[in-house]
């Protein structure tokens, strides 16, 4: 008998559930100008629709739809061989660090029901509620709380709760709905299960199937000594079914190891009396919070303001940085334009001051001539900017990994920015995988638009060309540069692009492209793009 109650949590849809909220939350996008085409809204959710990352072999499935799953796609599969049994398969890159700091905030959100939690995998939680269970009414009303809540953030979740760590796994993926297993009953309940319950490698449990042992019961009936001999029995493994076995049982121990929640650096402070304004008080906490960052080697992404009137009502105050930032001076210069609409009402009593998103910031030599580097100048002018258009206002290009022009490289708000020296980019032009040695022209437009083109040989360069109702002829050229459509991605029938830089009579330089080849089986007659225009 352990005494110990722990629970095992399963998210079996954590990528996918995780990444069709985002779909859900994410704004519509904006119109597009007369001049474009629309941009679409992005796949279809209800079509089959898998999350790859890269492997050995070539793109893999980490996650997918109810969809994909109906039409072949499992979990580990490779995206081309998912392909041939789904034609119309969609392919979206999965954020394996998303997925894996999710999972982290997960796991600290989950220590509301006991002080002890951890990760267990990519797709689970285990928790410690021993003695934690009467808080909530009792175990069976502690699973359900989990369950709704789990439920309410768009997880759905099998749970269970036994002496054990390997009991609570297994059941929670192997056994009922909320199962509930005490010390008296664990034995018997675990011959029932499968082996894979043993959480065992997939070579393991192939030699398992091969001698006929298909249930963990059927391990419980074998002597020792021949799963020893079998198996072996090194301490240093921790995938044989013996030492699997005698966890699960509470034979052998195996702890759980509950990460420190992250240092949290905040500043309170309560007044004597209230006060109307009170940001000549912020100078002092603000210091105090930047010498804590300091000593700890730390800067602050964002800083959190917090100002409670006497009447109860609290007001909240967030702004962001570009880069890692712990001047009390350039903060407050950040601060002060929310204090120009700040409702007092019958005056403050407390504030608090709290740095979000700590990241190591380490000690800068100043200049000899006591300027400031460009990336602290570009960081600085960013923060002022948005600080008074928004936080959304001010973008900077994310580049992205792909072949395509119009995939290589995107918007994002630039307090979203990692490094500093991403936050000035040299060109607009390129990014992604097109590699900064190619030339790419100034302005890119959003989609390619349709032109009508003469030329004088099938597969030759274009003579004159037509676009938006004005002809114009073309006197010089280069190229072809051809690109061949991504066929992780890419739809079947998709056709390469061959791209020519072209300089009509009047002066102006065009990037056309032209869209397949003849007798290539994949469409009829090539046609003709324009994606871009040169200085």
């Amino acid at each position: 008998m352990t005494g110990r109650r722990i629970v095992s949590i399963w998210l079996p849809r954590f990528p996918m559930a995780r990444w069709e909220r985002a779909q859900a939350t994410r704004p519509a996008p904006a119109p597009a100008p007369w001049d474009e085409v629309a941009v679409a809204d992005g796949p279809d959710p209800a079509a089959p629709l898998v999350l790859g990352h890269d492997g050995t072999h070539g793109p893999v499935i980490h996650a997918a739809n109810a969809a994909a799953h109906a039409a072949g796609a499992i979990r580990g599969a490779r995206v081309v061989d998912a392909r041939a049994l789904c034609p119309d398969l969609q392919v979206i890159g999965a954020d394996l660090a998303g997925d894996a700091e999710a999972l982290r905030r997960l796991m600290l959100w989950s220590r509301r029901w006991c002080p002890w939690s951890a990760g267990d995998g990519a797709d689970g939680l285990v928790l410690d509620t021993t003695g934690s269970d009467h808080l909530w009414g009792g175990e069976a009303a502690m699973l359900a709380d989990m369950e709704a809540r789990l439920a309410d953030l768009g997880q759905p979740a099998r749970i269970a709760v036994a002496p054990t760590h390997g009991a609570a796994w297994a059941l929670a993926r192997y056994g009922d709905p909320r199962e509930i297993c005490g010390d008296r009953a664990l034995k018997v309940r675990l011959a029932m299960l499968p082996a894979a319950a043993l959480r065992l490698d997939e070579a393991t449990l192939l030699v398992l199937r091969r001698l006929g042992l298909k249930r963990i019961g059927d391990l419980m009936a074998i002597p020792r000594a021949m799963l020893e001999r079998r198996f072996g029995r090194d301490g240093r493994a921790l995938m044989t079914p013996l030492r699997r076995l005698d966890q699960m049982l509470g034979d052998l121990p195996e702890p759980i190891v509950s990460p420190a929640p992250a240092r949290r650096f905040r500043i309170v402070r309560r007044l004597v009396e209230p006060v109307m304004d009170p940001q000549p008080l912020l100078t002092e906490p603000l210091r105090m919070l930047c010498d804590e960052l300091a000593e700890a080697g730390q800067g602050l992404r964002g800083l959190r303001l917090e100002l409670y009137r006497t009447d109860g009502v609290a007001t909240r105050v967030e702004m962001g940085c570009a880069q890692a930032n712990r001047d009390p001076a350039h903060l407050t210069r950040l601060m002060a334009r929310h204090f120009e609409n700040l409702d007092a009402g019958f005056g403050f009593d407390t504030l608090s001051l709290e740095a979000l998103r700590p990241e190591g910031l380490s000690t800068a030599q100043v200049r000899l001539d006591g300027g400031i580097d460009s990336d602290l100048a570009v960081a600085t002018l960013i923060d002022r900017l948005s600080a008074r258009l928004g936080p959304d206002a001010v973008q900077v290009p994310d580049p992205r990994e792909s072949h395509l022009p119009e995939r290589a490289e995107g918007w994002k708000p630039a307090l979203q920015g990692g490094r500093a020296d991403r936050l000035a980019p040299a060109g607009l032009g390129g990014g992604g995988m097109i590699g900064p040695s190619r030339e790419r022209p100034v302005r890119l437009l959003r989609n390619p638009e349709r032109i009508e083109v003469l030329y004088a040989v099938p597969e030759g360069p274009p003579v004159r060309f037509s676009w938006r109702r004005k002809p114009y002829l073309i006197r010089r050229h280069q190229g072809p540069e051809r690109i061949a459509p991504e066929w992780w991605r890419a739809r079947p029938g998709t056709r390469l692009r061959d791209y020519y830089k072209v300089e009509v009579d009047e002066g102006a330089r065009y990037w056309l492209y032209r869209e397949g080849i003849v007798g290539d089986g994949r469409g009829g007659e090539p046609g003709w793009f324009l994606h871009g225009m040169f200085a």
